[in-house]
């Protein structure tokens, strides 16, 4: 954490940076989109807003929580990594989404890898899980590039793939 308590990790291509206000409105279009179907979308501006202060939200109430992802060079907002948590997740969960025009180029996995390895340091967790609607093959890509495992472990939604993320 910085002086002033916001967390920022870089990567090779990206600064994962605490969500601010500018980045509400691409994530508010993403949520309204079919693309959210698979986080119970799509959603309007009230529900959307309401996740968007949960991911906020949770670094004060859990030390952790969402961190945009954009590119070092340009400081592109490119999507969102975190970890979530609280009444609506079973345990606690390594998400992440990516706006269309930046899929394909490895974003969501450096920043995962990276958020990932930071709460297995800092967190000391013994465990984080994804969950992962199912069709969702770039999410899915994604958990097994990161080496976590299909689990049986408790879901909100029963459809859903459970990947399991160990400490390496």
């Amino acid at each position: 954490m910085s002086e002033t308590g916001a967390l920022t990790i870089r990567t090779e291509r990206l600064r994962l940076r605490m969500p601010d206000i500018d980045d509400f409105a691409a994530y508010a279009q993403l949520m309204a989109s079919p693309r959210s179907l698979g986080m119970g979308g799509p959603f309007d501006l009230r529900a959307a807003w309401g996740m968007f202060c949960h991911d906020v939200a949770l670094w004060q109430l859990f030390g952790h929580g969402a961190l945009t992802m954009e590119l070092s060079e340009t400081g592109e907002c490119v999507g969102q990594v975190g970890i979530n948590h609280g009444p609506l997740f079973p345990e606690k969960e390594l998400g992440w989404f990516v706006y269309a025009e930046y899929e394909g180029k490895g974003y969501a996995t450096e920043a995962a890898l990276a958020l990932r390895d930071w709460a297995f340091a800092t967190l000391k967790l013994p465990s984080l899980v994804s969950y992962i609607a199912p069709g969702n093959t770039a999410s899915v890509a994604v958990a097994e590039r990161l080496r976590a495992r299909l689990d049986p472990a408790p879901r909100t939604d029963s459809a859903d793939l459970v990947y399991r993320h160990l400490p390496s």
